[in-house]
């Protein structure tokens, strides 16, 4: 059995293919997997070091805007998409995949296209409340598309085999919270906010809490992951607390949400994956310059069955909002019933049920 995973540019779009991959390769033991993407993209690195194949295609996104320089840069890049088809159809006649699947970003449009024109199985992956152009073109011709909320349902055109399967997202082992918060140095019987905006940290939110450290200190923790680029300028200008933990990556998730009462963070899908899968209770500060707006639409998927609250990027700073999140904090009761919610949402199976439907597109014929 042959799978190929087209998508990448981003941690987002790479990591629930590696998921699908790792569950397929635990599932069928001669199942041979490579992925497509482009040398400028997460993947370029991350690929090779998980130990899979990768097959570059060149290819860009289209640039956003009607600006006279934006239209003639749309014009060579339109001129190059159908070059990258070609590779693509290319690929896939060497290659010769069961199953291509797509989970967005650049590479996963001339793949997917060159794969459902030369007669593939295609299985698409959107992580998106709000999918993006891939989705909602090529799910016209895919043999299945996954959803990870329902949302997303109502912009999938025509009647397609669609499926709600939720995102593949990382597991953790979770402690007691005393014993996490012991580890970060943290007072353990103080309620625990979790701070973080990805991997690289997220500017925005790292300098509201900034201003803001002294106002949570006074009656609970901090559990901050800030990014490598802000943590030596942060570091430098707040005092040592044994109420305040700043790292500049948490290598140990699984114990900051053990840990964590409540967490403040973007809306992107992976992080959403994890707290519905954990059960957390969350603060979502959207990205305001999201493709198509997504986080919010993420967001909103949340805040509408009562796992969560949104405080939009500019306006974390304010006194009130930090209020808010203070009251929250302090509630249990608030806090539990938003768990509760939050869990109802989560698709912890998520790798597994993918790759379960990837084997069985794999034997029709």
């Amino acid at each position: 059995m042959k799978v190929l995973f087209a998508g990448g540019g981003t941690g987002g779009h790479l990591y629930p293919a590696v998921a699908m991959a790792g569950e397929l390769r635990k599932l069928v033991a001669d199942v041979d997997v490579a992925f497509a993407g482009t040398t400028s993209g997460i993947e370029a690195t991350e690929v090779p070091r998980l130990g899979y194949r990768l097959h570059l295609i060149p290819v860009k996104g289209l640039k956003r805007g009607l600006s006279p320089s934006n239209i003639l840069a749309n014009l060579g890049i339109i001129s190059g998409f159908a070059a990258s088809v070609f590779r693509a159809a290319a690929l896939i006649r060497r290659e010769a995949p069961d199953v291509v699947v797509g989970t967005g970003g650049f590479v996963s449009a001339p793949v997917l296209l060159a794969a459902q024109l030369t007669g593939k199985k295609t299985l698409i992956q959107e992580q998106n409340a709000f999918p993006g152009v891939t989705t909602k073109l090529l799910s016209l011709l895919a043999s299945e598309i996954h959803l990870a909320f329902e949302d997303a349902r109502r912009f999938i055109p025509g009647s397609r085999e669609v499926c709600i399967t939720g995102n593949p997202a990382r597991s953790f082992v979770l402690h007691s919270p005393h014993e996490a918060r012991a580890a970060f140095g943290l007072h353990e019987d103080r309620p625990t906010l979790l701070v973080f905006g990805g991997s690289r940290g997220a500017r925005s939110i790292n300098n509201a809490i900034l201003q803001r450290v002294p106002e949570i200190t006074a009656s609970s923790n901090i559990l901050w992951q800030t990014g490598a680029l802000d943590f030596e300028r942060i570091k430098k200008q707040v005092v040592p607390s044994p109420y305040l933990a700043v790292c500049p990556y948490i290598e140990e998730m699984g114990a900051a949400y053990s840990a964590a009462d409540l967490v403040v963070c973007r809306a992107g899908a992976s992080s959403i994956a994890e707290l519905t899968n954990l059960g957390k209770p969350s603060v979502l500060v959207p990205y305001p310059y999201a493709t198509g707006d997504h986080q919010r639409h993420n967001a909103r998927a949340l805040v509408k069955d009562g796992a969560a609250m949104v405080i939009e990027d500019d306006h974390l700073g304010d006194s009130d909002s930090i209020k808010k999140i203070l009251e929250l904090l302090h509630n249990p009761g608030k806090l539990k019933s938003m768990g509760a919610e939050s869990v109802k949402l989560g698709y912890p199976d998520a790798a597994r049920q993918l790759a379960l439907r990837i084997i069985t597109l794999a034997k029709k014929h």
